[in-house]
């Protein structure tokens, strides 16, 4: 979701009303998702790199997850969607930690459509957690090294319990992954729009949806 510090920069704003603009943004696209039928969404809302940001816009980013998460917690539970978060969260401050934990166990019976929200993630950090976690296994015995495959990954990773990545889409004309789902994105499609997040509706989503189902995806079988 990239592109809200330019946006405001276009419009002459305060970075913090970029954010703001880009949050009203995730709530119309996460209700619009949920309308089409898409099963699950994960978006990128905080890298374990964006810790390098000034402290002040680190302060209004997590303001706004307070914000979020508290207004938006009920329409969830009501609209069967779990919420699911992805990445080291728990180094966040301890009413955040609290909030989300809350949401997750609330949201933890719905079935219509699941979003993750990656916060402090990086996928590199993903992995190495994930093979972190598989050596522990080996060290225990649990694992035969020559036993590990592909699934001992996966089902390590943070979005083990999640379907696979079909399509990733990347705001504001970066044509990089930056870090996020890189194990997950192997054979999943890649979007990029040059449109600014906040201004990112439906009509942008259907664009990319239409983009994905003209593709043919073979999976390197030919």
């Amino acid at each position: 979701m990239d592109g809200n510090g330019r946006w405001a920069k276009r419009k002459h704003l305060p970075r913090a009303l970029g954010h703001k603009k880009g949050v009203e943004t995730v709530r119309n696209i996460v209700r619009v998702a949920g309308k089409m039928g898409v099963e699950a969404m994960t978006l990128y809302a905080f890298s374990s790199e964006n810790w390098n940001r000034p402290e002040e816009e680190i302060s209004d980013l997590m303001g706004l997850l307070r914000q979020y998460i508290q207004s938006d917690i009920d329409e969830f539970v009501e609209n069967g969607v779990r919420l699911k978060v992805i990445g080291n969260y728990r180094v966040l401050d301890a009413d955040i930690v609290a909030m989300i934990d809350n949401a997750i166990e609330k949201t933890s019976g719905n079935s219509k459509m699941t979003l993750a929200v990656a916060l402090n993630y990086g996928s590199q950090d993903e992995m190495l957690r994930a093979v972190q976690h598989i050596a522990q296994g080996v060290k225990s015995g649990e694992i035969q090294p020559e036993a590990i495959n592909l699934g001992h990954i996966a089902g390590a990773l943070d979005t083990a319990d999640m379907p696979p990545l079909d399509l990733l889409i990347r705001t504001s004309g970066e044509l990089r992954l930056s870090n996020f789902l890189l194990w997950q994105a192997a054979y999943a499609e890649l979007y990029f729009t040059e449109t600014l997040w906040p201004d990112f509706d439906q009509v942008e989503l259907e664009r990319a949806l239409e983009s994905f189902g003209h593709r043919e995806r073979r999976f390197g079988g030919r």
